[in-house]
């Protein structure tokens, strides 16, 4: 997959984000980029079925408990599980999608461009959330240094 700068910068503009994967475990990833996405201004909902509440805000269960439509959603969670929640994303007209590390997959990403769907996939997003901190800064620096940034 060829991520583009220009949906990158598309997703990393909407204002209502949804995570998919933020978890009762603090430490995890997904809770990681729920705290630092709130603190730089997004309005960010948590998503986990399994949890009412997470961070010490509303969990919901999926993307069409969401009060609100959001922008943009990011999956934290295995492959395997992703296809529902894309399915889910373009039947609610959401049109971005960003599948962090770890979720990502050549049939999740097949099947978001099937759907007519934005999708960055493989790219972590705290090499785009500004302003980029610690070893991502360095990340990022080496990506653009070797030309791995996306175009």
């Amino acid at each position: 997959m060829i991520n583009s700068q220009k949906t990158i910068t598309e997703f990393m503009n909407q204002s209502t984000l949804a995570i998919v994967g933020v978890s009762r475990n603090k430490d995890k990833f997904g809770n990681m980029i729920y705290r630092d996405l709130k603190k730089a201004g997004y309005k960010v909902f948590a998503i986990n079925p399994q949890a009412d509440m997470l961070e010490g805000d509303r969990c919901y269960a999926g993307l069409g408990a969401l009060p609100e439509k959001v922008g943009g959603v990011m999956l934290v969670i295995p492959p395997a599980k992703t296809i529902p929640v894309i399915e889910d994303a373009a039947r609610l007209g959401i049109h971005y999608v960003w599948l962090q590390q770890g979720a990502d997959s050549s049939e999740a990403e097949q099947h978001c461009r099937e759907l007519g769907l934005e999708v960055i996939s493989g790219e972590c997003i705290y090499m785009y959330l500004e302003p980029v901190q610690s070893i991502h800064k360095f990340h990022r620096f080496i990506k653009r240094l070797f030309g791995k940034m996306p175009k």
